[in-house]
């Protein structure tokens, strides 16, 4: 005898399925993006689209190594933002970018060289194998981009050593000449001595932990200002000025000493006393002073800063005489004596404290880091290691130093070489920030920061910045194009002369400030003058290189956003900002948005040494041990881009790959089991119009209007967690555990052009076509693949030329949806007690369950015996109780009674019982049915199953 259910096998529409479920992202990834290269899937839209122009200016990336996960993070976030606009219908403009010059490329060309050919090395051929380096790097570093499934103008991207970029670059520099913005001066810059360069604010780094050798020392006074009280008077010739320094090397340029005018001083007397019997220090800090120098500070008199004014001393180690004068409010109690040790060459307020007093600018150490013949004694010592050392050793054997002691603090290093810099006064090239702070004030009070809190960031940074050094002592770079005259060092910058440059580096490029001689670089009208000048050697700034991007990307075009990591503000941010406002006026973007930094998922820096690194390039291909670090393909790296909140630093990992990788796994196996029953579906001619839907379809769509929504909004206000969030419960939640679960029984056991199952096939194309949509800004090779699995025509070859999700507004119910959440929340209470007889194996399947229930609110038992009734029942056959509950029968109990059952459950308002579903299962649908057996020609089936065959259910 033939087994029943295989007599029944043929007659069940299982799904047919043609989108496979498989891990072979790392080959159908690049199969996809092949497909939009030979459809030409961006240029199109971003040529046709029929919206506005959107523009996100890249921020160059350094094109000196290979990519690490910060860079995957920043060019996803980029290309989510993108991909949303272009399915808005937006024509968006993206022009990748590379930062090119400087001294981290120069670096890794001088670790390549031997010594002899470091010898021999000239400026010209040190750029060629510069320039070599980088465009080689560009390459390695597109591939990558590309391979994450980032779109942009990849043919043309802008770099910053090409000739057109430079000449733009000196158009800026140019214009900010004949503003009065640039000039030349001798002022403390940071400089590094293992790069032999200044160095810009931004390519500093404060690692955490630096300690310096700080001192306490004391200079002889030698003479008083008049009116201050007696005491200080009768002290003269046993007194001392008490300062404290973390930079003992720099006490040979001292040239005075500040005070704060508003603080109160103290004459104190010293027990026991040394060299001094008294010191002048703050009144604020006798008792911490007392216990650091182990000894016993008392207090004489006092006076306010202002009136110590002038106040003449003597320098410990040379024949040298100083004054007291005024500083400003960066003198405090805070910590150290509260006068302050000031040395015009050696630091950006001691030097302007020094203009006002006309002082000297004192700067004893070369560009090695060492002390000059200036310096005396110490000539030849490297200031930060045995100089500080000397320095020390000279205050004790003066009587001058009073304590020295371990500081731990932040402490400026070269962000390239991972060294300590030094503040050094040289001639550099400046841009006057202050001729322009209060309009770069005003335009970033125009411009949307995001998150918020950036506002405040760059505001203060602006505010509070000093003159920008925008010179290099480099030959990899922009050259400053200015002549000096031979004999008394004048620079010759004018508009011809800048102009004549900047149409040569246009045609040649920067090569040609070295290739070419003076009188060739010069204009047509100085050219008989060119023996009277030499060329200057020094480079811009790379900042400066970035900053006019906007002069070479957008001309008179305003970005619509710029995004980088949060550390631009001091960056990228700012130097756009102050080159676009002191040449136009206004900031160069419209937006800016921030990410903070990748970190492991102990909330720990990326390190080689610690082994905690995370390698883009592995988790889309794989490490060597697959099953350690399997190949999960870009989309995975870009799910984990939308899942964390970026303005954070945000963690990854092993196990939040793993995770994200399940979750992928369940948005691709749901968009699977919807593909799978639509393969006999033409929305042409088989959709269900709205109206004739049943409730339980209607209420899925207003939950799809409701999610689509929320997606839309996260993406508009750049939220891309909560996209995440939302996608990942339609899937799980809405999807899989409520209405798939459900609508199984329609899909498989209905006849195949039934309503039942074409009402549910149609909101089942309207959810996968959405879904591909919603989700292309994320995982674009995956709504890609949906896209091209649609077993129906459509008039788009790509999902991204079906533009954004569609919503109906007669989708939205709220009433409706309000009846069906109080069912969902009802199914979730029954699941418990059915779950409770599955566990005990009192029932396998819960369709071998039969579910009683008493609700208390009489509206809901009545629609609850409304949807149970026999004209539900001899309806549409989808909203039925005993489908929502996934059981064979459901009975309403009109009032409470008393069952014996063994699974209930009960609370103050619901009572739920199950128990074994009466009549017998159908071999076909599962059902347990009183009508099994009653049918001569079906004997084995129920009667809507018999139906079913019929075509009729």
């Amino acid at each position: 005898m033939a087994d029943p259910a295989t007599d029944y096998k043929d007659t069940v529409n299982l799904p047919q399925t043609t989108f496979e479920m498989r891990a072979n992202a790392p080959t159908r990834e690049p199969q996809l993006q092949d497909f939009w290269a030979q459809q030409q899937i961006y240029e199109r839209l971003q040529q046709h689209n029929p919206g506005e122009v959107f523009i996100l200016h890249d921020g160059p990336p350094y094109a000196n190594g290979a990519l690490h996960i910060g860079h995957a993070l920043n060019k996803i976030l980029k290309d989510i933002i993108n991909k949303y606009q272009l399915l808005q219908g937006r024509k968006v403009h993206y022009r990748p970018g590379w930062d090119c010059h400087g001294l981290p490329i120069e670096l890794k060309v001088l670790q390549t060289l031997s010594a002899e050919e470091r010898q021999n090395l000239t400026p010209l051929s040190l750029r060629q194998r510069a320039k070599e380096f980088a465009l080689k790097t560009v390459a390695e570093q597109k591939r990558s981009f590309q391979r994450y499934g980032v779109w942009g103008d990849w043919q043309h991207p802008y770099l910053t050593l090409s000739p057109e970029y430079e000449a733009a670059q000196i158009g800026v520099f140019g214009e900010m000449v004949l503003r009065g913005y640039i000039y030349r001066g001798l002022k403390p810059v940071h400089w590094s001595p293992s790069s032999k360069t200044a160095l810009a604010e931004a390519e500093l780094e404060y690692p955490e932990g630096h300690t310096s050798r700080s001192v306490y020392a004391a200079f002889d006074v030698l003479e008083l200002p008049q009116g201050l009280a007696a005491a200080w008077y009768e002290a003269l010739g046993q007194m001392g000025v008490a300062i404290w320094t973390t930079t003992p090397w720099t006490l040979p340029a001292n040239l005075a000493v500040s005070v704060n005018p508003d603080l109160t001083y103290a004459l104190v007397r010293v027990a026991p006393a040394k060299r001094h019997a008294y010191l002048i220090v703050a009144h604020d800090l006798v008792p911490s002073l007392s216990q650091t120098l182990g000894t016993t500070l008392t207090v004489v008199t006092t006076a306010k800063g202002a009136d110590l004014e002038h106040t003449r001393y003597q320098h410990p180690l040379y024949d040298r005489q100083s004054k007291i004068v005024i500083g400003g409010d960066y003198v405090t109690t805070d910590s150290g004596t509260g006068l302050v040790h000031t040395a015009p060459g050696h630091g950006l307020e001691d030097y302007a404290v020094g203009q006002r007093y006309g002082l000297p600018i004192l700067s004893p150490v070369d560009a090695d880091g060492c002390f000059t013949a200036e310096a005396g004694q110490f000539a030849g010592l490297n200031v930060l290691k045995e100089g500080n050392e000397a320095v020390i050793v000279a205050l004790e054997a003066a009587g001058a130093l009073l304590k020295e002691e371990p500081y731990v603090h932040k402490y400026p290093y070269d962000w390239r070489t991972k060294k300590p810099t030094i503040f050094r006064a040289t001639e550099q090239w400046f841009a006057s920030v202050a001729g322009f702070r209060d309009a770069a004030l005003a335009a970033i009070a125009e411009v949307r920061w995001i998150p918020a809190q950036g506002e405040n960031r760059i505001t203060a940074m602006v505010a509070e910045r000093s003159d920008w050094c925008i010179s290099r002592q480099r030959s990899w770079g922009v050259p400053i194009p200015v002549f000096y005259d031979k004999v008394t060092g004048d620079p010759l910058l004018t508009a011809d002369t800048i102009a004549h440059v900047q149409a040569i580096i246009r045609q040649r490029g920067s090569d040609a400030w070295w290739e070419l001689s003076v009188a060739e670089l010069l204009p047509p009208a100085l050219q008989d003058q060119a023996d009277r000048y030499e060329k200057g050697t020094d480079t811009m700034d790379v900042w400066f290189d970035s900053g006019s991007s906007w002069a070479a990307v957008l001309g008179e075009q305003q970005a619509d956003l710029y995004l980088e990591g949060s550390d631009q503000h001091r960056g990228w941010f700012q130097s756009s900002l102050l080159t676009r406002v002191a040449v136009q006026g206004h900031a160069p973007y419209k937006s800016v948005l921030t990410h903070g930094f990748v970190l492991d998922e102990q909330g720990r820096k990326m390190s080689k040494s610690l082994g905690n690194v995370t390698d883009p390039r592995e988790v889309i291909e794989g490490g060597k041990n697959q099953k350690q670090d399997p190949a999960y393909g870009a989309d995975v790296l870009r799910l984990w881009v939308s899942s964390v909140d970026y303005a954070n630093d945000v963690p990854i990992g092993k196990t939040i790959l793993k995770q994200l990788a399940d979750i992928y796994r369940k948005i691709r196996n749901t968009a699977r089991f919807l593909l799978g029953n639509l393969y006999d579906f033409d929305p042409q001619q088989d959709a269900v119009p709205y109206a004739q839907l049943p409730e339980l379809d209607r209420y899925m769509l207003h939950r799809l209007h409701e999610v689509f929504s929320e997606v839309t909004a996260a993406f508009d206000s750049y939220q891309f967690y909560r996209f995440f969030q939302t996608i990942q419960n339609l899937c799980t939640v809405d999807l899989s555990n409520f209405y798939l679960d459900i609508a199984k029984d329609r899909l498989y056991i209905s006849a195949p052009a039934s309503d039942r199952r074409r009402s549910c096939q149609t909101v089942l194309a309207i959810t996968v076509q959405n879904l591909a949509r919603a989700i292309a800004p994320v995982l674009p090779h995956l709504a890609e693949d949906i896209w091209q699995h649609l077993p129906f025509a459509t008039p788009y070859t790509s999902v991204f030329q079906s533009g954004w999700v569609q919503r109906a507004d007669q989708w939205r119910d709220p009433p409706l949806a309000s009846r069906w959440e109080v069912l969902r929340q009802l199914r979730s209470e029954v699941n418990k007690v059915l779950e409770q007889a599955r566990a005990e194996k009192a029932i396998g399947s819960s369709l071998e369950a039969k579910v009683w229930l008493y609700v208390a609110n009489p509206d809901l038992r009545d629609r609850l015996e409304a949807m149970n009734s026999a004209d539900a029942l001899a309806g549409n056959g989808v909203d039925e109780l005993r489908y929502l509950f996934l059981v064979s029968q459901v009975e309403v109990m009109p009032q409470p009674r008393s069952l014996s059952l063994s699974y209930t459950l009960e609370q103050p308002e619901l009572w739920v019982g199950v128990g074994t579903a009466s009549g017998t299962k159908c071999v076909r649908c599962w059902n347990y049915a009183e009508s099994v057996g009653r049918s001569a020609t079906h004997p084995q089936l129920c009667d809507r199953c018999e139906a079913a065959l019929a075509g009729n259910f």
